[in-house]
């Protein structure tokens, strides 16, 4: 059997972050791990061994029951595996399942260490996705207020124009609001997906049914991934788990609204860990809405931020003037430029845009240099396409 396969068998045995069968992925390997699991013998001592330490040098080793418990707990899914069956199922929907020893792969999602998803079951296109420099979590109450959808459209429309993915769950609410404003602003030249939804429960069918065509739009223009396989139903405990993969895959989560007690700070929290950036929306002190919100920030978890200016400097960029209007420090930025970009930076029009072709000429670049260079100053906010054509970004922030 391929890794492909195993992995993809691993998950229908395991539920996520079931510590005890990421181990003995760790210690043996996915494919002789479902070899031991399959086999209905007794555990190998030296395996004992094996997975002991895993979790000894995780620091899990404190609930360890040992491998007989675990097996009683995984064998009567093995008559449910069909690994090859859940491939085509996935593919049939114009997806497939992503492992960490392919091309695409986020490599950000490795910083879980141990709780790193065995592998990732997606409908899209994977050479869409961004490292985590270039994704941004906005999360937030399912039952968001006008308020709590206003902001989080706005900050979400302003990433994605930017060239940022915007991370999020694809449920009701922020999530739904940060998802739809992120396709409207995306842009397609930009190379990476405008929005990716991570979801609790099998891709074969979205959750909840309510955002059914928004996801597939997700799907059709960025990513929709999860870790559990095709059938599996979105639990409680699969969302909250859900969540860890929204703070690892972004670099920064921005929390626009929460409740005291909420997923979206199950997701902050878990950033926190990560040592990724936190932010936090402020609202009404009377609004239930915010409570979760001001928690994070009255903790010292969160910086506030209300608009997307100030969500990108908590990536490194874009930093904000000091008259109060939210203007790019271009000089700033330029300093970190290559002798490359100033150059291409230099040819680019104020007003008129031109197609990349004659910035080859103007700045002396080769096609392939100018393309790169176009991409990285997009993101930077210093070029700006209209269409296949580009000039020289706006001075201003006027998302």
């Amino acid at each position: 059997m391929s890794e492909r396969a195993a992995r993809a068998s691993l998950t229908r045995l395991f539920e996520p972050q079931d510590a005890v069968g990421l181990a003995l992925v760790a210690a043996l390997g996915p494919e002789e791990a479902l070899a031991v699991i399959v086999s209905g013998s007794d555990p190998d001592p030296r395996h004992e061994q094996s997975v002991h330490e895993v979790l000894t040098e995780h620091g899990g080793s404190t609930s360890w029951k040992g491998l007989g418990t675990a097996f009683a707990r995984w064998r009567p899914r093995v008559p449910s595996l069909a690994p090859e069956r859940d491939l085509m199922v996935l593919q049939r929907l114009g997806g497939g399942f992503l492992i960490p020893s392919d091309e695409y792969w986020p490599e950000q999602l490795e910083d879980l260490g141990l709780q790193s998803p065995l592998g990732l079951w997606y409908r899209g296109a994977p050479s869409l996705l961004p490292g985590a420099a270039h994704a941004v979590a906005v999360v937030g109450s399912r039952d968001s207020t006008a308020y709590g959808a206003t902001v989080s459209a706005d900050i979400a429309h302003g990433l994605a124009r930017r060239g940022f993915t915007v991370v999020s769950g694809g449920a009701y609410g922020i999530d739904a609001h940060a998802h739809r404003a992120a396709l409207a602003g995306g842009d397609p030249e930009s190379g990476r997906a405008p929005t990716v939804a991570f979801m609790a429960g099998g891709l074969d069918r979205f959750y909840p049914s309510g955002n059914d065509e928004l996801l597939r739009t997700v799907a059709r223009r960025g990513l929709v991934l999860a870790e559990v396989p095709p059938g599996a139903a979105p639990t409680r405990y699969r969302f909250l788990q859900r969540n860890r993969m929204i703070a690892a895959f972004a670099g920064a989560t921005v929390v626009v609204e929460a409740r005291w007690r909420s997923g979206a700070l199950n997701t902050a929290h878990h950033a926190e860990a990560l040592g990724r950036a936190v932010a936090a929306v402020p609202g009404s002190v009377l609004s239930a809405n915010s409570a979760g919100c001001h928690r994070l920030l009255r903790d010292g978890g969160a910086v506030l931020v209300t608009e997307v200016q100030e969500v990108l400097e908590l990536l490194g960029g874009h930093p904000a003037s000091n008259d109060g209007v939210r203007a790019r420090n271009d000089t700033a930025i330029q300093d970190g430029l290559t002798l490359e970009d100033l150059v291409l930076l230099d040819a680019l029009p104020l007003r008129t845009p031109v197609p990349p072709e004659k910035l080859c000429v103007v700045a002396g670049l080769g096609l392939l240099a100018v393309r790169a260079g176009l991409g990285r100053l997009q993101v930077l906010g210093l070029a700006e396409s209209v269409g296949a054509l580009w000039r020289r970004g706006p001075t201003r922030d006027s998302a």
